[in-house]
């Protein structure tokens, strides 16, 4: 998708999720708020799909907002689950095509598989997670803990996840996931631009090891999300020297899901001067 005109000034959003993947708005809703809090424009980054860059783009140009599309592309590095923003790329490329294929695959295999391990324990169904989910929407976890809530079990998805479906859950089944170099090799291949998500989110484990950003900009890794709302301060210091140090790019954004997480639209963002420059790094 060729990019719309970028704003010259004005703060952008490269972080969002629709009810395409697991935010509860639509790719229309998104953009419309962010027109109401004055944004310049957004990056819809669903995880693992394109499917609602059109509906985002029309009404982006509607509204007079810049629109960026993107993807949250599912990795791993050395079994730490890492997640890569690819900005500008072809969603037709075939190689990157197959990996989001298998990704979404494996999803569906996965959350099937956790349904039947916790109703082994409570009266839950499959078509309790299908009544929650929008049409076409890639099925995650987000989904089945929203069916949980639905069901009365839990208060909300994070009281959810806190229980049952965190990593530790005699409930939680593994999902595939690429290797993070050869993420960001695919999204240069299909022309577009790597940005590594939220390298010290306060759900890991741990921060992405500097180690690795220098291997993952060896392989042409463009940028860092370091400004995001779940980023631990305490951790982000060496990877800020990195980031200097190997020339990356630093971003901000929100991950906003809509009502899926406390993350507010806009709460984290990224300059028009970096986005220009971010589009310009692509291969249209």
């Amino acid at each position: 998708m060729a990019p719309q005109t970028l704003l010259d000034d004005g703060r952008y959003d490269l972080h969002t999720h629709s009810v395409v993947s697991d935010g509860t708005l639509t790719p229309a809703e998104i953009v419309d708020e962010a027109a109401d809090l004055g944004l310049a424009g957004i990056a819809l980054t669903d995880h693992d799909t394109t499917g609602g860059w059109l509906q985002a783009a029309q009404r982006a140009a509607d509204r007079g907002l810049s629109f960026v599309p993107g993807m949250e592309l599912t990795t791993k590095t050395n079994g730490l689950a890492v997640h890569l923003l690819g900005y500008y790329i072809d969603p037709t490329y075939p190689p990157l095509r197959e990996v989001t294929d298998r990704i979404r695959g494996d999803r569906d295999r996965r959350a099937r598989a956790m349904v039947q391990l916790l109703s082994d324990d409570i009266a839950f169904t499959w078509d309790d997670v299908l009544n929650v989910m929008a049409d076409g929407a890639t099925v995650g976890r987000p989904h089945i803990a929203d069916a949980l809530v639905s069901r009365g079990f839990y208060a909300d998805r994070g009281a959810a996840f806190a229980d049952v479906l965190h990593p530790g859950s005699k409930y939680y089944v593994p999902n595939y996931a690429v290797e993070t170099v050869d993420g960001v090799r695919l999204i240069r291949e299909a022309g577009g631009v790597p940005i590594l998500a939220h390298p010290a989110a306060q759900r890991q484990r741990r921060a992405i090891p500097v180690s690795a950003l220098v291997s993952l900009a060896e392989a042409g890794l463009y940028g860092i999300e370091l400004d995001h709302p779940e980023n631990r301060a305490e951790w982000l210091p060496p990877l800020r020297v990195a980031a200097t140090e190997l020339r990356l790019a630093v971003t901000g954004a929100s991950d906003y899901h809509g009502a899926g997480k406390a993350n507010r639209l806009g709460q984290c963002t990224t300059d028009a001067e970096v986005v220009r420059a971010l589009a310009a790094e692509a291969h249209l």
